[in-house]
């Protein structure tokens, strides 16, 4: 089963595929959707769209998760992470994936073993679980926890 991660962000989308064969995990692939913050938020988005139905086309995922929408304290940043979340979403719409979808805390819970885990200690176990896997950045890294996430709750249904 290959896995398609995203963390969706209208600065910078992490994405990050890996391979679940049982309970092994194979890195295949990772990156970031940069945005240039002084274009046009059109343009922001269809780079955003382009960007994540290259990456489906490149890896043929079996199916993509992705990281709940969180609410922030200013309301304009919420709703430019809705905006590419729904890019992210479309992207995978258009492909025909079955996107299943994470809160942030179920996902540290997943990976390390407590929802209060810090960005480090997820960085951290990533290393563990992805040995020897170029990791772009932040971001990506939390797409690749996303996609570890679903590889172990989706055995437990």
């Amino acid at each position: 089963m290959i896995i398609l991660g995203l963390d969706p962000s209208l600065s910078c989308t992490g994405w990050g595929v890996i391979r679940a064969e049982g309970s092994r995990i194979v890195h295949i692939a990772n990156g970031q959707i940069k945005t240039d913050v002084k274009a046009p938020m059109a343009d922001r988005l269809h780079q955003i769209l382009g960007a994540v139905r290259s990456v489906v086309a490149a890896h043929s995922p079996d199916r993509a998760a992705c990281e709940e929408v969180f609410v922030n304290k200013n309301p304009q940043s919420t709703l430019k992470l809705a905006q590419a979340r729904g890019c992210v979403l479309a992207g995978c719409g258009a492909a025909g994936l079955t996107v299943n979808e994470h809160s942030a805390r179920l996902v540290k819970k997943a990976v390390v073993g407590t929802g209060g885990a810090d960005k480090a200690q997820v960085q951290a176990m990533l290393k563990v679980l992805l040995p020897g896997a170029q990791i772009a950045g932040a971001d990506a890294a939390d797409a690749l926890a996303v996609a570890i996430a679903d590889a172990h709750l989706s055995k437990q249904f």
